[in-house]
């Protein structure tokens, strides 16, 4: 038992003193090619075996003979395991310059082509991260260049928006000046309209600004369902009368929210308003408020006799500047009230939606229940 642990300790230091020289090569190597490592590994491996074998053969007083065989056939395994450890480090290599190419390749704006060989799972698992990653990036890819779009669309939109009211009020005010306008209270009231009209395009390019900047600060409170629609429905109540659009307001639920009730009251007036206008004469505009399916929130919706909306569009109802027509000239506003909307509500932790419904489109926004 005395000369098995002499034996074993006498191995041991032999394969210790290479193991200590093959971490101190892995450590001056660290930045070299992954074969270099994986040929010292195999190297530090082979000689630990050989140094604790040669050290406990000379312990025990080995024949030149004997000692010259077993020296041989160690000396031939290193061989054998240092091409393989250098194979290994080719292939994985080669392997890993294919996966940093194609890496490269959706980098610089293209699309990730996961190589074709054979990989190390650890490898595979990278490709299919990269390939996830791609298609992340082109999907950001693509929102930015809609969002890019819309901004150019809004800027060029508004710029005429601005521009067309403020040519008239320069004509009207001309005309005042010079004691031309034979009907003076006329033109004071159409300028009362359209300083009022850019007032509020103001207003909501501010309010946009303050979505897309992430500063849009809220004051939640709990309210009921009842009263917020309520409120909504007094102040469009004029509007209707006006454009002789009738307002339903019958199917509401006194559930709780917690909101910020001015905020929520904008997304409601926004909704309101755009469906009074695009409703014709004698149409119905139905306000709805319920509990979600599976009590994930609360759903309040507005639903109007527009026509309905074409299904390429919907997808682009909430979009900047989307007005659902080419119409330049009043009611057709800036394009930015359902844009606010969804802000607003996705600022809440809920979601706006559209679908269309016989004679029109429904409007449904989703709330978190207090």
């Amino acid at each position: 038992m005395t000369d098995m642990l002499l034996i074993a300790l006498i191995a041991f230091l032999g394969a210790a003193a290479a193991g200590v020289l093959g971490a101190l090569a892995l450590r001056l190597l660290r930045h070299r090619s992954l074969v270099v490592s994986v040929t010292v590994v195999a190297a530090v491996a082979v000689t630990a075996m050989l140094a604790g074998t040669l050290a406990v053969a000379w312990a025990m007083f080995l024949s030149p003979h004997d000692l010259s065989v077993v020296t041989t056939v160690v000396a031939m395994a290193a061989v054998v395991s240092l091409l393989t450890a250098v194979l290994l480090g080719r292939w994985m290599v080669a392997r890993s310059r294919e996966l940093t190419l194609a890496a490269r390749s959706f980098g610089d704006g293209g699309v990730f082509a996961a190589p074709g060989l054979p990989a190390t799972a650890e490898l595979a698992a990278l490709t299919r991260e990269l390939a996830a990653t791609s298609a992340k990036l082109d999907s950001s890819r693509e929102r930015e260049r809609a969002l890019e779009t819309s901004r150019r669309e809004l800027v060029a939109w508004i710029s005429h928006d601005l521009r067309t009211p403020l040519a008239g009020l320069r004509a009207m005010s001309e005309a005042l000046e010079d004691g031309m306008a034979a009907d003076s209270p006329r033109y004071l009231r159409q300028i009362r309209t359209e300083v009022e009209r850019m007032n509020d395009m103001v207003g909501d390019l501010f309010e946009l600004s303050r979505i897309h900047a992430g500063s849009l600060t809220l004051t939640p409170t709990r309210i009921s369902v009842y009263d917020l629609v309520g409120d909504a429905l007094a102040g469009a109540d004029p509007l209707a009368r006006e454009l002789g659009v009738r307002l339903v307001g019958d199917r509401i639920d006194a559930v709780p929210v917690e909101v910020d009730s001015k905020e929520m009251s904008r997304v409601l007036g926004n909704l309101l308003v755009n469906a009074i206008r695009r409703t014709p004469a004698d149409g119905t505009v139905a306000v709805a408020a319920r509990h979600a399916e599976g009590g994930g929130g609360v759903v309040l919706s507005v639903t109007d006799g527009c026509g309905g909306i074409p299904e390429e569009d919907l997808p682009r109802v909430f979009d900047t500047g989307w007005r659902g027509s080419d119409a330049r000239t009043p009611p057709a506003g800036a394009g930015l009230g359902l844009a606010i909307v969804r802000g607003i509500v996705e600022a809440h932790a809920g979601r706006a939606a559209v679908r269309n419904v016989a004679g029109g489109c429904c409007f449904e926004v989703t709330l978190p229940a207090a």
